[in-house]
This record gives structure tokens, sequence and C-alpha cells, in this order.
């Protein structure tokens, strides 16, 4: 069994609609995902999306499974080819993305947040809005900034939707 992979490129937000097809023709099929801080109607929270939009590796689930049926799957809009070769991705780099992939899932919001102490920003909630500051820390719920109001520093306690990156 071939330690390679190859890549299909799927219908626009159809990659998991093509990497379940594939998985039910008996391939072995892989998506990688991506855990990221996103900042949906002034809610920040981590979420998951596609490392590579559009993109699913697979391998043959058997020795003597053909590789063409995939880019007749469902979800799918043909192989990834250089000239009239399928595109091949080694079985350390597929790995390498796994072991990368892993740590980040367990990573936090405070390590996933744009909001890194050291960093300036700039406040968007209506009480504070347009001052500037520096973030002290960030934990899951809460960045502490420290803020110069009155000539003197104050730490202030705020959400991260509250914020942007200056």
């Amino acid at each position: 069994m071939s330690h390679s992979w190859y890549l299909v490129y799927t219908k626009p937000k159809q990659e998991n609609v093509a990497l379940l097809n594939l998985q039910q023709q008996g391939f072995r099929a892989y998506m990688p995902l991506y855990k990221n801080f996103k900042n949906i109607l002034s809610t920040g929270y981590l979420g998951f999306e596609a490392m590579f939009p559009r993109y699913v590796f697979f391998q043959p689930g058997n020795a003597g499974q053909s590789i063409t049926t995939a880019r007749s799957t469902r979800g799918v809009v043909s192989l990834v080819r250089f000239g009239f070769e399928p595109a091949v991705v080694k079985g350390d780099i597929v790995q390498a993305i796994r072991l990368f992939e892993e740590e980040r899932n367990h990573a936090g919001l405070a390590e996933i947040s744009p909001l890194q102490p050291g960093k300036s920003v700039r406040f968007k909630h209506a009480a504070l809005q347009g001052l500037q500051g520096l973030v002290k820390s960030v934990s899951s719920k809460r960045v502490a900034v420290l803020l110069e109001l009155l000539g003197q520093d104050q730490l202030v306690h705020v959400d991260h939707s509250q914020l942007e990156l200056v």
C-alpha cells in the first residue's frame, strides 16, 4: 500500500460532501481542519474551517482500487494534476499537517486570538469607542487592556468582541 496521498479539488463549500462520498467509496480521505478565532455578531469564539479550502486528500482503500473514480465523486470538481499526472503528496507531509492540526486543536482561545499581549488595540464598545490601549493579558473570556485615562494608566477587562487590532 502506498503511503502517498492524492488530492481532489472540490466544489465551493463542498469539502465535507466530497470527504464523505470518498469515504463511502472505500477511499481513505482526510480534510485537515484549522481551529480559528471567529468574531461573528460581536461574539468571539473558536471555530473550525478547512485548512486548505476546496481540497481533500485521499488514498485508495486497497491495492486494487483506482483513483480515477474519485473525479466523478459527488462534491468533487476534479483530481489535482500536474499535466497528465495526478499530484502526489508524500505521506510525511500529510503526517506533518496532522501533527500541526492536532497541536492547533489543543490550543485555547488565548493562544489563537489575534489579541496578544503587547498588541495595540482600539475599543469598539460605545463607552470607550475609538480609544486605544495595549493588551496586557488574554484569557478565554476577557482581555486585560492597559488604557491611559486622565493621565493615569488603568487596567480594563473587556470581552474579545469589544476590541480590534490597530
